[in-house]
């Protein structure tokens, strides 16, 4: 029932950015626990950022600090991704998840639904 619907993922040259979307759908909003995880080839799948939408805490990989900002619309359940100064190591697919059930700890706790994910190409 719950859906995450992703875009914005492309292709941009090093240096370039890029913004996620993320709407949520199929549940009746409450503060909850969204966050963007990226896998590349051969990698495995890793937190990039998240945000508590009921207080608008966040958390990032140490490897996107002060590049990425990500943040909520509670008017549309929609979490963004502003992904600034792109490196090549950021390619990745990037997907989009969820933890709806009581929950504030949003770097801990496990995220249940997920969105089909969306390519991030980054060239030199």
């Amino acid at each position: 029932q719950v859906q995450l619907a992703e875009s914005g993922g492309g292709s941009v040259q090093t240096g370039g950015s890029l913004r996620l979307s993320c709407t949520g759908s199929g549940y009746t909003y409450r503060a909850h626990c969204m966050a963007w995880f990226r896998q590349a080839p051969g990698k495995q799948r890793e937190a990039v950022a998240g945000v508590y939408t009921g207080t608008a805490n966040t958390f990032y990989a140490d490897s996107v600090k002060g590049r990425f900002t990500v943040s909520h619309d509670i008017a549309n359940n929609t979490l963004y991704l502003q992904m600034n100064t792109l490196k090549p190591e950021d390619a990745a697919v990037y997907y989009c998840a969820a933890n709806i059930h009581p929950a504030t700890a949003c770097a801990r706790v496990e995220y249940q639904h997920w969105g089909q994910g969306t390519q991030v190409t980054v060239s030199a």
